[in-house]
């Protein structure tokens, strides 16, 4: 059995680096919200996964769309996120009515968060799905489309553990820590929107890289 692309991907999706992430955007969450959030994203990691071995090649053909072009929305999607990490705004801020609503807004927010940023595009951006799909058409046979599908239901459950051990993270670092690492994860992901966006536009345009 090849692991090769089970390495591949837990190397480029690497849960353990979101942590940061999903600290800042459940920090306000009840226990219970964060269970739901965590169960959300690990599903949602697995089934990206799944459904770019699948239908990955399907999909992008069938929208005439290039991997180029997902590169530059997903860089734009982590610019955003970037963004609001660097103001320190937890993606759930707003203004409190009641408690019925807020517990409702909440709930559905953690979903919401759960899928965007937190599965797409932190865990699995257009690397995580580029890669799928070059393994998936590298597959001669149904049992190894069926092993890489597999691979998901790993990094889902490796997704899992590791937003789980968010609490005891959150307790070792503190508030000022939490605040101080939030906003130095958004930089470095801000930079990361940048060159993941770079990479699709040279694709787009090559003159952009003969004219540097």
């Amino acid at each position: 059995m090849d692991f090769k692309p089970l390495v591949t991907l837990l190397a480029i999706v690497n849960p353990l680096a979101i942590v940061p992430f999903f600290i800042h955007y459940t920090r306000d969450f009840s226990p219970e919200q964060r269970r739901r959030t965590i169960v959300t994203a690990a599903f949602s990691a697995f089934l990206v996964i799944a459904t770019s071995a699948l239908l990955g090649l399907q999909i992008l053909e069938f929208f005439s769309i290039s991997l180029a072009s997902f590169q530059v929305g997903g860089g734009m999607l982590l610019l955003i996120s970037s963004m609001n990490m660097l103001n320190a705004q937890p993606a759930e801020a707003k203004a409190q009515t009641n408690e019925f609503e807020d517990g409702a807004e909440k709930a559905a927010m953690g979903a919401s968060i759960a899928v965007v940023p937190l599965t797409i595009p932190l865990l699995t951006g257009p690397a995580t799905m580029s890669t799928v799909v070059i393994y998936a058409e590298k597959a001669q046979s149904v049992l190894q489309l069926v092993t890489l599908v597999g691979y998901g239901v790993v990094i889902g459950l490796a997704t899992a553990v590791c937003f789980a051990l968010a609490d005891p993270i959150a307790r070792v670092l503190g508030k000022t820590g939490i605040n101080v690492m939030t906003r130095l994860m958004g930089l470095i992901l801000a930079a990361l929107a940048i060159e993941v966006m770079t990479g699709g536009l040279l694709k787009l345009f090559p003159i952009l890289g003969r004219a540097s």
